[in-house]
């Protein structure tokens, strides 16, 4: 029997003419792969509210279902409360529920402190309207005391009403299974879609992994930074090393992939074919 898989991609809204024009064109390629969904990124603190409800709008007006990230680290219940009647004005069903991060400067975190309280918060306001997504940390979040602490923390969203779940990304394949395991163990039955982020820059991929906890192995840390400026090296290897990690994922049956973009859609398109999806 075949398993029903869900494969979607994650935009950033983009601050500028040229860069909207640019993700309209990315959207389109990428809608001939049909996802499931794409999602949009929140800035911190919901910096980026109204153009995410912007992007958000354009991609389900392009005919693709979206889905908005909802961060809610310094907000308040009615400004919650305003963004979500805005998203159910306009039709979206499909939610990523997230705590997010404290805006530079900023000292107080709002009157949401965790991720579980805004899925509560939905859940009470709206009940089943929206199908809600969180967040998984198979190499567990940077700021978890330890890994315990960090799976208490996710069955906290689960148990609050959340629907499914997409990873931080990862390359180390056994990481994702021996979370998925964990929960398992602990009661959690929901899709848990491991995020993959492909490799464009070496120095871009060690600057966001050392902000957010994710690994890179050792033997593709030395590979990227002995290829140095080849741009072509990189992006070869990066594609294999992604491909392979894609393949071995499904394989064992993870329930689908959410593919971290960056607005581009060349080396997902690539690993997309070189899959046979």
């Amino acid at each position: 029997m075949s398993i029903a898989r869900t494969f979607s991609f994650e935009f950033f809204p983009p601050n500028t003419p040229e860069g909207r024009e640019k993700l309209r064109a990315t959207t389109r390629q990428l809608a001939q792969l049909a996802p499931k969904f794409f999602s949009v990124t929140y800035g911190a603190g919901g910096s980026t509210r109204d153009r995410t409800l912007e992007t958000v709008l354009d991609i389900q007006a392009s005919g693709s279902a979206a889905a908005p990230h909802v961060s809610c680290i310094a907000s308040s219940r009615e400004s919650i409360r305003e963004t979500l009647a805005r998203y159910r004005d306009a039709g979206i069903e499909h939610l990523i529920a997230l705590r997010g991060d404290l805006p530079s400067g900023l000292a107080t975190a709002g009157e949401f402190r965790y991720a579980f309280e805004l899925v509560e918060f939905v859940r009470h306001e709206y009940g089943q309207q929206f199908f809600i997504e969180v967040a998984a940390y198979p190499e567990y979040h940077p700021q978890a005391r330890n890994a315990l602490e960090d799976l208490r923390n996710f069955k906290r969203k689960i148990d609050a009403g959340a629907d499914s779940a997409i990873t931080q990304y990862f390359y180390n394949p056994d990481c994702y299974f021996h979370f998925v395991d964990q929960c398992a163990a602990m009661g959690i039955d929901i899709p848990i879609v491991p995020g993959i982020m492909p490799i464009h820059r070496f120095s871009q991929l060690a600057r966001f992994s050392d902000a957010c906890g994710a690994e890179i192995p050792r033997w593709i840390r030395n590979k990227l930074q002995a290829y140095g400026d080849d741009v072509d090296a990189v992006r070869a290897f990066g594609l294999d090393v992604v491909t392979a990690l894609c393949d071995r994922l499904l394989e064992q049956g993870a329930p689908g992939l959410h593919f971290y973009t960056l607005n581009q859609a060349g080396a997902v398109t690539t690993i997309w074919q070189r899959l046979g999806l």
